[in-house]
Formats: C-alpha cells, structure tokens, sequence
C-alpha cells in the first residue's frame, strides 16, 4: 500500500516508516512567515518578518512573546497552534517557578515544549502542531546565551544561529556567511535585520519586522565595569527604525 493511504492517519507509520502528518505540518512550518535566532556573545537575538494585508493593524501582530521574565520565543506556522504551546509553556513554567524557587532556562522550557509537541504525535484523535518554534535565553550566572528550534515532531536542537519558516534554507545560508563568534547583541540585531530583508518580499520597514533580545551588556571599563542583565524584551518600533538607520 502507498504512503499515501496512511496520509490521514494522524497516529500510524507508514510503510516506509513515515509519519506522514508530521511531513504535511512541516508543509505548515515553510509556509509561514520567516523567523530567525542569532546568538551573540552577549545574549540572544531573535527576529521574525511580519507581512501584513494593507489594512490591518501592524501593531496588534506579535510574532515574538516572552515565556518568563528571562526566556522567550518566536514561531514559523499556524499562530492558533503556537498560542496553545506558548500558554501552556507559561503555565509549565510557573509551576517550576513554584517548586523549585527559580526561573527555568531556556533549556528545561524548550525540552517541555518538545514533550508536548511529541505528545500531539502520538494521541488519538489530535494532529500534530504545525509549527516550530525558536526559544531564546540567557544563563546570568555562567554569562551564556541559549537558543533551541522545536519541530512539529518534538524534536529540538541547540544552535548559535538558525532560521524557520519561508526560505529557511536561503535565510540559513545567508547567516552561515554573515555569522561571527565574536559579535555582540548590537552585531546579532544589525545582522537579523540584513537577513530578514534578504528574503523580504517588498520592502522592509520598522513595522514589517519583530526583534527581541535578551542577555547582558556592560558599561564602564577596569574597576569601574558593570554588566547590566537585559530581561527579554522586544524592541520597539522606534529602536528598530534606529537600528535599521545604521544599516542604511
């Protein structure tokens, strides 16, 4: 029998030992607008490209949100699906908090997230999500960014830069020639910026583009050094009109 007769049965291999659903959600995922993680020595940065129909209002589409006060994430695919992950992340997240008297990091939140979309692969009666997800977050205590991808079938990864969703695979070559060890969160933030434009369809603006960061910066130099934590945040349209000037 072809794989295609087992192409609607959310739970079952495939002959060939595909789980065809899993494929079509990826579909999902590269179909979506572009997203992209950049990690610096300094923290993380994430960006995702936001195409609007004419007339909708560009400032009630948030393709980035916080988890906790110190993690955050970006998705590529079905917003629908990526709300059911990001609230129940949330929630995931405060009972850590409660139990354990800290906040997670990025990696105890992206192996949660890997367990549920896991989860949605295997239940009866549910299909899988069809989207991935970048997670973004920084080790205060060892000064050390963090960056994941999730897919569809649960599976995630740790990367010091990567791109989801449309062109993935242009966006990842275009990064693999722009990306440096040594560049800090200002670098990670200009070099976002010239990626997400090289994939663009039109022309870029402040509001065509998500940007958020988190990580450390410090001021001052010898004795008088300090390093200022940066929560996760996304930054506003103004700072990114600001950073896109300096690309100019």
């Amino acid at each position: 029998m072809s794989d295609g007769a087992y192409s609607y049965s959310l739970t079952t291999f495939s002959p060939s030992g595909k789980l065809l659903q899993i494929e079509h959600a990826l579909e999902a995922v590269n179909h979506g607008n572009s997203s992209l993680g950049i990690k610096a020595t300094n923290g993380v940065v994430l960006a995702a490209a936001k195409k609007l129909a004419p007339l909708v209002d560009e400032t009630s589409i948030e393709r980035i949100s916080n988890i906790t006060h110190n993690v955050g994430a970006v998705f590529s695919g079905l917003s629908p699906d990526f709300r059911v992950i990001l609230k129940k992340a949330r929630k995931n997240a405060e009972k850590y908090r409660l139990k354990f008297g800290e906040e997670p990091s990025a990696k105890v939140v992206a192996t949660y997230i890997g367990s549920l979309m896991q989860e949605y692969t295997q239940a009866g009666g549910v299909r899988p999500m069809g989207c991935s997800v970048l997670v973004a977050g920084f080790d205060h205590k060892h000064h050390v960014g963090e960056l994941y991808q999730i897919d569809p079938s649960g599976s995630f990864w740790s990367w010091k830069a990567t791109a989801i969703g449309q062109d993935s695979l242009t966006t990842k070559a275009f990064l693999e020639k722009r990306f440096r060890a040594d560049m800090e969160i200002d670098d990670a933030i200009h070099t976002a910026i010239l990626t997400v434009k090289e994939t663009y369809d039109g022309v870029l603006t402040e509001n065509g583009i998500d940007i958020a960061i988190v990580g450390e910066r410090q001021t001052g130099q010898g004795d008088s050094a300090k390093v200022t934590p940066i929560e996760f945040k996304r930054l506003s349209v103004e700072e990114i009109k600001a950073y896109m000037a300096e690309n100019e």
